[in-house]
C-alpha cells in the first residue's frame, strides 16, 4: 500500500501510525484481526483523511457561522464514563452548498477529541426532538456513519436516538442498512422515559428530562468547563487539616480571654507545624520505589507526565482515597503548571498551581475529600507553559505568568478517573503489592478476546463450506432431475 499510495496519504499519518500502537491496534479490533481487513480500512481511512485535511483542520479554517449554529458539539459523559458527541438535528438544513463545510466540521470534533483524551472512544446522541421531513438529510447521516465505520477505528460505543419521528422510520431503515451487524447492536432509540438508562439526568438537557442547565455558545470552543480547585497555592489535602481549623475556630469563640488573639497566633502556628507535619508524612507515604514502576507516562513537549490517561480511585467500600501524578520537567527552562478539574468540591491537589525546575520530578497528590467519591465522568487538565529565567515563581509571579502567556505556548494534557470496585489495589493506587495486576488482567482478556475471534472465524469457514457443499448438491440433484426428465420426454 505505502509503496503504490504513498502519494495518497498524509505523511504524519503514515509516521504516526509506524510509532502508535493503540491506534494500529484499534483498527485491528474494529477489523475482528483479520489483517487484510485492517489494511482495507487504513488505506481508505488514509487516502479519506487526506483529502478532508484531517491534521490541518482548526477554528481558524472552518467558517465562524458553522460553531455558533451549535448543532454539533461535545459535552458531558454517557453513564459509562464515555464523552457525549451531540447532534442537534433540528438545528440541521440540508444545502448542497455547505455540506462539505459541515462534513469538516464532524472531523474536526472527532479529529479534536481523538487527539485530546487519545482515542477513547465516544457515544453519539441524535437528538431528534421536535424535527420532521425537512431535516433528514440521508447524505450527511451517511458521512456521519461512515467516519465511526470506516475512518475512526474502535471509537463507537453506541447511538443514542432520543424521540425519532415516526415519519423517518424508513429513512432510518436505509440508515441500518449502512452500519452493519456489529454498530446495528449499538443504536439505541429512546424518549424521556428510558433515554436515563444510558445517560444520567444531570448530563441532559431539560426537555430530555434532565437537569442539565448547559446551554450552548460559541465563543469559545465547548470543553469539559475544567474548573480550578479551591485553593490555588495549598488546597487542603486531608479531612484533618480542615478538622483542626473548625477546632481553632471554636476554641476562640469559647474562651473569650482578653489575650484571645495571642492565643489565636499560638494556636495557628501549632495547627501549621501539624499540617507541615501531615504533608511531610505525607510525601514519605506518596514516595515509594514500587509507585513509579508501574505507571505509564504521556510524553509531551515540556512534561512527561505519569500516569499517562487515569487515575485510579477505590470505590467507597474499597476506601481508596489518593493518587500521585508525577510531572518531569524535560525542557532547560522553569515550567509552570496548573492542575484543574471538572468537580473542584470532591477533589483535593496539592500542588495545583506550581512550578518544576528543569531536569526534575514533582509529586502531585489529588484526594477525595470528605465522603465523596470519584466518578467515571470526572476529569483533570494539566496545563503547562515554559517561564523565561527572569520571571520568579512565588505565588504573584505565577499568577501573573498565567495572565500574559498566550494559549498558542501551553501545553494541555487530560487525565481521566477510573473506580476500582473490587478489594484488590490497584497499580496507580500507589499499593505496593499486585502492582501489575490491571495490566496482566487487560492482557488476558486481549488474548481471550482473540482465540473468540480465531474460533469464530474457523466456525465461520465450516458454515461456509457447508453451505457450499450444500448448494454443490442442489444443483447436482436439480441436473439429475432434469435430464431423467428430458430422457423420459425422449423415451415417450
Amino acid at each position: 500500500y505505502l509503496i503504490d499510495k504513498s502519494d495518497k496519504y498524509d505523511s504524519r499519518d503514515v509516521e504516526r501510525l509506524q510509532q502508535d500502537d493503540k491506534w494500529v491496534e484499534n483498527y485491528l479490533i474494529w477489523r475482528h484481526d483479520v489483517v487484510d481487513d485492517t489494511l482495507k480500512m487504513i488505506d481508505e481511512s488514509f487516502q479519506w483523511r487526506k483529502e478532508y485535511t484531517v491534521n490541518d483542520l482548526s477554528e481558524s479554517v472552518l467558517p465562524k457561522w458553522l460553531f455558533e449554529s451549535g448543532f454539533i458539539f461535545l459535552h458531558g459523559y454517557d453513564k459509562e464514563g464515555y464523552k457525549l458527541f451531540w447532534f442537534k438535528v433540528k438545528l440541521h438544513v440540508k444545502d448542497h452548498k455547505q455540506q462539505l463545510e459541515k462534513k469538516k466540521l464532524v472531523a474536526f470534533w472527532l479529529e479534536h477529541y481523538a487527539k485530546r483524551d487519545h482515542g477513547k472512544p465516544l457515544t453519539v446522541v441524535f437528538d431528534m426532538a421536535e424535527t420532521g421531513i425537512s431535516h433528514i438529510d440521508l447524505d450527511f447521516v451517511r458521512f456521519i456513519v461512515n467516519c465511526f465505520t470506516d475512518y475512526y477505528p474502535n471509537f463507537l460505543t453506541k447511538i443514542v436516538i432520543f424521540e425519532m419521528p415516526w415519519i423517518m422510520n424508513a429513512a432510518f431503515k436505509i440508515v441500518k442498512g449502512w452500519l452493519g451487524p456489529d454498530a446495528i447492536s449499538m443504536l439505541k432509540f429512546t424518549n424521556k422515559s428510558d433515554v436515563q438508562e444510558y445517560i444520567s439526568g444531570e448530563h441532559l438537557p431539560p426537555h430530555m428530562g434532565g437537569t442539565d442547565s448547559f446551554k450552548y455558545s460559541y465563543p469559545p470552543l465547548v470543553d469539559d468547563d475544567f474548573q480550578t480547585p479551591l485553593c490555588e497555592n495549598g488546597p487542603i489535602t486531608s479531612e484533618d487539616e480542615h478538622e483542626s481549623k473548625e477546632e481553632i475556630d471554636a476554641d476562640v469563640k469559647e474562651t473569650g480571654d482578653p489575650n484571645e488573639e495571642q492565643n489565636l497566633n499560638q494556636k495557628k502556628i501549632n495547627s501549621i507545624e501539624q499540617i507541615s507535619k501531615s504533608e511531610e508524612s505525607d510525601k514519605t507515604e506518596f514516595k515509594p520505589k514500587n509507585a513509579k514502576k508501574a505507571l505509564t507516562t504521556f510524553k509531551g513537549p515540556l512534561l512527561h507526565i505519569s500516569p499517562a490517561e487515569e487515575l485510579y480511585f477505590g470505590s467507597k467500600e474499597t476506601g481508596e482515597k489518593k493518587c500521585l501524578i508525577v510531572l518531569t520537567n524535560i525542557t532547560k527552562n522553569v515550567v509552570a503548571f496548573k492542575v484543574r478539574t471538572t468537580a473542584p468540591e470532591k477533589y483535593r491537589v496539592k500542588p495545583s498551581n506550581s512550578s518544576c525546575e528543569p531536569g526534575t520530578s514533582l509529586d502531585i497528590i489529588v484526594s477525595l475529600h470528605g465522603g465523596f467519591a470519584a466518578s467515571l465522568q470526572d476529569r483533570f487538565l494539566i496545563m503547562a507553559a515554559e517561564m523565561d529565567q527572569s520571571s520568579g515563581s512565588g505565588v504573584p509571579e505565577l499568577s501573573q505568568f498565567w495572565k500574559e502567556v498566550p494559549r498558542t505556548k501551553v501545553m494541555e494534557h487530560r487525565l481521566r478517573c477510573h473506580v476500582i470496585e473490587s478489594s484488590k489495589p490497584s497499580t496507580l493506587t500507589l499499593k505496593e503489592n499486585a502492582l501489575n495486576s490491571p495490566a496482566k488482567t487487560n492482557e488476558d482478556l486481549h488474548i481471550q478476546l482473540t482465540n473468540l475471534l480465531q474460533i469464530n472465524k474457523r466456525l465461520q469457514e465450516q458454515v461456509d463450506r457447508c453451505l457450499w457443499f450444500q448448494q454443490l448438491s442442489l444443483v447436482l440433484s436439480l441436473s439429475v432431475t432434469v435430464v431423467a426428465f428430458c430422457f423420459y420426454l425422449a423415451y415417450t
